[in-house]
């Protein structure tokens, strides 16, 4: 069988980066454009790719937080990184605050697990966390790929639009909990999905992204290789990693 996810490794080091361009696109979404030369040589393959920030906070260690590259430009030497503002840590500090001239220093990406291009149709299910993943994803899209976006987030203001060549199907659930996952199964169970083979991709808080993951397995018995779910947070850990689930 066709190999579903190709894995790709990268040399890692460190890139000391100058914020370009600073803007709020929704009320709690920063989106904050870096440029250098450190970027020449920088790779990002799949639209969930995760790098490091560094914030250094007097300790003796730099603070580190995974964050999604939303979008490279390699001609430009710019990297776009979107923020969601929640509560107060090093990384949303950092953004909220940051001005153009300032430095971040960043590190990766380690790799990038490229899903093939081979299925029917896609659905992508996340929190404002995983936004910047989606909005890459449904951006990235080729013409006439089908693609369903399923944005958990907390109101309206907090939307987003994009813009893609492919057929895509935007839809939205506002909730005020993002750890409870009784909201976001709610949302899953009310969408009709097309026929065909279908890859999903679903990113949230860790324990609301497991219950989803564990329903189009056993609910929908959705084949396990065609699923792919990670904990961008977790409740109560002020600097979780991202947590894949098998």
């Amino acid at each position: 069988m066709e190999p579903i996810i190709t894995r790709h490794r990268f040399d890692i080091r460190r890139r000391t980066l100058t914020l370009r361009e600073k803007t709020w696109i929704t009320p709690s979404m920063i989106r904050l454009v870096l440029e250098g030369d450190d970027l020449a040589d920088f790779t990002s393959l799949a639209p969930d790719d995760h790098i490091k920030l560094f914030f250094e906070t007097g300790a003796e260690k730099p603070q580190m937080r995974d964050y999604t590259p939303r979008a490279f430009d390699p001609e430009a030497c710019t990297l776009t990184l979107d923020f969601a503002v929640h509560d107060a840590g090093p990384a949303t500090h950092w953004a909220v605050t940051a001005e153009p001239g300032d430095r971040l220093t960043i590190g990766g990406p380690r790799g990038s697990a490229v899903v093939t291009a081979t299925f029917d149709w896609w659905l992508l299910i996340g929190d404002e966390t995983a936004l910047p993943a989606m909005g890459r994803w449904v951006e990235e899209m080729p013409e006439g790929a089908s693609v369903i976006t399923l944005g958990l987030v907390r109101n309206a203001a907090e939307e987003q639009l994009w813009e893609s060549r492919s057929d895509h199907q935007a839809y939205w659930h506002h909730r005020e909990d993002p750890t409870r996952p009784e909201d976001a199964l709610a949302a899953v169970a009310a969408l009709t999905l097309p026929r065909g083979k279908g890859f999903v991709w679903i990113a949230a808080e860790a324990a609301v992204a497991r219950a989803l993951r564990d329903h189009f397995q056993n609910e929908r018995a959705h084949p396990h290789a065609w699923i792919k779910a990670a904990g961008y947070w977790v409740r109560g850990e002020a600097d979780a990693s991202v947590k894949s689930f098998d």
